[in-house]
């Protein structure tokens, strides 16, 4: 076989496990995000009536379920995707997903079934947040093992794109249905956005079962030398990197303060029009699907930590620029700054760990340990609009603690970043190998015991 043959389908592999990768994420967090308005809109009146003023608050306390069970999704995902393969786990996951938000619009409410309704609702959710538990982790990993050398960050930050044209769908689907009468959108027009989830995970689905488990994967499954319990080799023997991409992933917390503290300083506090500011949020977001695969091929040129510690710096100075600039009303320059943070500086992380996160790992635990550092870093960010709510001191206009806050945990993302392992030149079969042993295969009694482990 000729080289150029036997390239041609590694390149089509990548591009394949790629766009699925961007469609598996759209998928996730057009899920996530259609919940969230779907709770702020909806559900209050149509799960918890008898609640009274406390049904908004019940309704909102369902979308911290996705969080708590995404940790536990990740050590479910990893122990089968590094036991048994990526392709398969990703399947079931998008599988999950999709089947467990259609079900969502198709929910009795409380008027037809009385408590077992927000009984299902919170079901639902939880089976939610298992499947993206594994969903964003697996398909870095599969799309890394796939993806050509020199290429591997590009190839991967199309799963965070994915995620960024998500947000910006679920930011605008709600916008037409709103405009029903009051009676059909309580009815059925609250359904259609989860019934149309249907569509993009029978596309997603049929690309994931076109792809093939990738060679190096298959190479560990073939010579036996998967770990029997992925979280124990894991925990033992990369237990520092584990505490490093935990720490790195907090730089995620900026996009949550930009869509959700920000959004309710600007409209509560400031007074300036909802609707905008959610167009501010989908274009911001909407530049970061075509950055983010930039600053990833760049960082294939350059290296990671320069683009992922030059956005997270740039991320903690532009979040208190933002604040300050919605203050002033000025919708031009409420735009710039917001493109400013998020489609330039925040894309420079968000669109490299894809591939530096799961670099750091062997090949024999890498799906486990992106899954599990990731969600442990994204469970505290997800706490972060409530962090920032106490630390205002219950004054909504008081940003500047929410502001030193983003910045302390960008420096500590920073700092953590700065602490691993260079990886854009490391040849694929030694990433996440101890120095001593790159370049040279372990010994069998080495493979052996780490295998037992």
């Amino acid at each position: 076989m000729s080289a150029s043959t036997s390239v041609a389908p590694k390149s089509h592999a990548a591009k394949t496990a790629a766009f699925s990768g961007f469609l598996g994420s759209t998928l996730e967090y057009y899920d996530f995000f259609i919940f969230g308005s779907a709770a702020a809109l909806f559900f209050g009146k149509l799960f918890f009536p008898d609640a009274g003023a406390a049904g908004s608050l019940l309704s909102f306390a369902t979308l911290g379920v996705a969080y708590v069970a995404r940790p536990l999704g990740a050590v479910l995902w990893g122990h089968f995707g590094d036991r048994l393969g990526r392709k398969n786990v990703l399947v079931l996951t998008l599988v999950l997903m999709g089947i467990s938000t259609f079900l969502i619009g198709c929910l009795p409410t409380y008027s037809v079934v009385g408590p077992m309704a927000p009984i299902a609702l919170v079901a639902l959710r939880l089976v939610q947040g298992i499947s993206a538990g594994g969903e964003s982790p697996g398909s870095s990993s599969l799309t890394l093992e796939h993806s050509p050398e020199g290429r591997r960050a590009f190839f991967t930050s199309f799963t965070m794109s994915g995620i960024q044209f998500g947000i910006v769908i679920s930011s605008v689907v709600f916008i037409p249905i709103t405009m029903l009468p009051q009676e059909q959108l309580m009815s059925w027009g609250w359904r259609i956005p989860f019934l149309a989830s249907a569509v993009v995970t029978a596309v997603a689905f049929y690309l994931r079962r076109r792809l093939e488990e990738p060679e190096v994967f298959a190479e560990i499954k073939e010579d036996a030398a998967t770990a029997a319990i992925p979280l124990v080799a894991l925990f033992r023997h990369d237990f520092a990197n584990v505490v490093r991409v935990t720490l790195s992933s907090l730089v995620t917390m900026v996009n949550t303060v930009f869509t959700v503290f920000a959004l309710t300083y600007a409209t509560q506090v400031v007074g300036l029009d909802k609707p905008m500011m959610l167009t501010v949020i989908a274009v911001a977001n909407l530049v970061t699907v075509f950055t983010q695969p930039m600053w990833a091929l760049l960082s294939d040129r350059i290296g990671r930590k320069p683009v992922f510690i030059t956005g997270t710096i740039g991320s903690a100075v532009l979040v208190s620029a933002f604040f300050t600039v919605l203050g002033t009303g000025n919708w031009a320059l409420i735009f710039a700054t917001a493109i400013a943070l998020t489609g330039v500086f925040y894309a420079m992380p968000n669109g490299v760990y894809p591939a530096y996160f799961p670099e750091l790992f062997p090949a024999r635990t890498r799906y486990t340990g992106m899954a599990v550092s990731l969600m442990l870093g994204l469970l505290v960010a997800g706490f972060t609009p409530a962090i920032g709510t106490a630390l205002t001191a219950g004054d909504p206009a008081n940003w500047g603690p929410v502001a030193w806050m983003t910045v302390g945990f960008c420096a500590v993302a920073a700092v953590a970043a700065l602490t691993a392992r260079e990886t854009f030149r490391t040849p694929k079969a030694q990433l996440g190998l101890k120095p001593a042993r790159r370049g040279s295969a372990p010994a069998p009694a080495e493979t052996a015991q780490e295998t037992a482990a």
